[in-house]
């Protein structure tokens, strides 16, 4: 429902259950978006935080409130909002939840995994329907064995393609923020979304979203030539056209995958 730098929401669902992972946009644009996809804000049956930044939560309290969804996240997460007395209306609708159990709503199994970000206990998510699988991965300045491990045998999946490292290395950002993204706890550049991609396809992925894109440091055909590029150079050898690859929107509806 938006995928950028200034605010993040993703819609996962089935015919029985629907979850937001993130609500960092307006409660208003959540609405609107649920609204076009045949929803409201009253269907959502829980919301899954990555972390704590406010691009990933600054729609929570009033969605959150005026819908009386819970809220799951990890500890760290969640204590960093507890902190926060904004938050204190919805404190009661918080979930901890750790990368080691599923959580089962409805029809959907929902599996929490580790990400490197400099955040609280920050998580990507797992989202299984019976033999459907899919995956949201951003905010994560490099990718583990274990984040492989998750992100495998997937039908879709939104992954991050933040930075050209030469359009951040070049651009407006003062030196120590550009450290931080460049970091392994930062964000990942186009050219190492690609090779994770790469290490997680198969023939039967049908839609890869690139997700999180800098305003500053990136543009929509750049990401997507890179990733393609990682694609054709692999040992692997699968052709970038034989795979459904487009960048998500930053601040409206992307085209809905069906799995």
């Amino acid at each position: 429902m938006a995928s950028g730098s200034d605010g993040n929401s993703t819609y996962i669902g089935s015919e029985k259950t629907h979850i937001l992972v993130d609500a960092g946009i307006s409660n208003k644009k959540i609405e609107t978006r649920l609204n076009e996809l045949g929803l409201c804000g009253k269907d959502i049956s829980g919301v899954f935080l990555t972390h704590e930044h406010s691009d990933h939560i600054a729609g929570l309290e009033v969605f959150v409130r005026k819908n009386e969804i819970p809220v799951f996240a990890s500890r760290g997460t969640l204590e960093y909002l507890k902190d926060r007395d904004k938050y204190s209306r919805i404190f009661d609708y918080f979930n901890i939840i750790d990368s080691k159990n599923n959580i089962i709503l409805g029809d959907l199994n929902i599996k929490a995994f580790d990400i490197d970000h400099d955040a609280n206990e920050p998580f990507g998510y797992r989202v299984e329907c019976g033999d459907k699988k899919i995956a949201v991965a951003t905010d994560l300045g490099r990718y583990t064995k274990d984040i492989v491990k998750n992100l495998t045998d997937l039908d879709a999946l939104l992954v991050e393609a933040n930075h050209d490292i030469r359009m951040l290395e070049t651009g407006p950002y003062p030196y120590e923020l550009k450290r931080r993204i460049l970091s392994n706890k930062g964000h990942l550049s186009n050219e190492n979304s690609g090779k994770l991609i790469c290490e997680i396809l198969n023939d039967k992925i049908k839609k890869i979203f690139l997700g999180h894109l800098s305003d500053k440091n990136n543009l929509p055909e750049l990401a997507l030539e890179s990733v393609r590029f990682e694609i054709f150079a692999d040992d692997r050898h699968y052709n970038p056209k034989d795979f459904d690859i487009e960048v998500a929107k930053r601040d409206a509806l992307s085209k809905v995958c069906y799995v």
